[in-house]
């Protein structure tokens, strides 16, 4: 059995504040939990059955997790020039996906611990079809599209309450208390990577039982980015169109495109961030 793990930092045991995650002397010591965290997932999905397991790193440049101390048995993508971002490896090969130390959207997210969309320089909001999302239901319909279901996630209590709405039978670890966007009810990483590794193990026995999550036919986004020059730089892509003022639109004929094609409108944006030629000496 074949599984792939989506791993992001916001969720993991012990994280409360953004300084945590920025390059310093305390990252360093969340990139050891980070991979603490992994390793109890990828622990718990050997004791389930699996055979092969395949870990994306995929938070801020993508490589966080150290490989020295990830499990051996596990492989591991690292690095950031991705086409797939925090999906780069999945195929239909794949038996299942979870999603460890993820974290709630940006938009009416309630109190989730650093809750943001993919990229909190340019991303207030992405609707699906109309529906609002984030990350962890984003990647689940792609990995539906490769008939891969969303068997378990771990984040803070909030974040899976949010996911809960969209897939609730996923199995789920809380590693945290939310208590507001910058603030947390802490547990001993020891005990959050207890349970990651109990409920692990327990998605990938049942991992027959979990339908993947789908959607048929042309995927339309909506998404709203924090200002205006962001909206404007993508429409270079002519399948993007304005809907207002900081709002773009497009729709593709697949999710996989789809998803392609908004990492594509998020790198813009992020570049635009503060003008594309900003950096740039004439």
């Amino acid at each position: 059995m074949k599984i792939f793990i989506s791993a992001d930092m916001e969720g993991i045991s012990g994280v409360a504040t953004n300084q945590q995650l920025k390059t310093n002397s305390e990252y360093q010591r969340f990139r050891k939990l980070m991979t603490a965290d992994v390793n109890a997932a990828i622990e718990g999905a050997f004791e389930g059955g699996a055979t092969e397991v395949v870990v994306a790193d995929g938070h801020g440049n993508m490589s966080n997790i150290l490989v020295e101390d990830l499990d051996a048995r596990a492989r591991l993508v690292s690095g950031n020039n991705r086409v797939m971002c925090q999906l780069e490896g999945l195929d239909g090969t794949f038996d299942a996906i979870m999603f460890v130390g993820h974290h709630g959207r940006e938009a009416g997210s309630e109190r989730t611990v650093i809750s943001h969309t993919l990229a909190g320089i340019c991303v207030n909001e992405i609707k699906i079809n109309g529906k609002v999302v984030g990350e962890t239901e984003m990647n689940a319909l792609v990995a539906g599209s490769f008939h891969v279901p969303a068997i378990f996630i771990s984040g803070d209590d909030a974040y899976v309450k949010e996911v809960h709405e969209t897939l609730p039978d996923v199995k789920a670890a809380v590693t945290k208390r939310a208590v507001d966007r910058f603030a947390a009810e802490l547990i001993h990483p020891e005990a959050a990577q207890k349970e990651i590794r109990e409920k692990a193990e327990e998605a990938v026995k049942d991992t027959k039982s979990y339908k993947p999550l789908r959607t048929e036919g042309p995927v339309t986004f909506d998404m709203e980015l924090k200002g205006p020059q962001q909206a404007m730089m993508t429409t270079t892509l002519p399948t993007v169109t304005l809907t207002g003022p900081r709002s773009i639109r497009f729709t593709c004929d697949d999710m996989v495109t789809a998803y392609k094609h908004m990492w594509g409108c998020v790198i813009i944006a992020m570049t635009a961030a503060n003008g594309v030629l900003g950096s740039v000496n004439a």
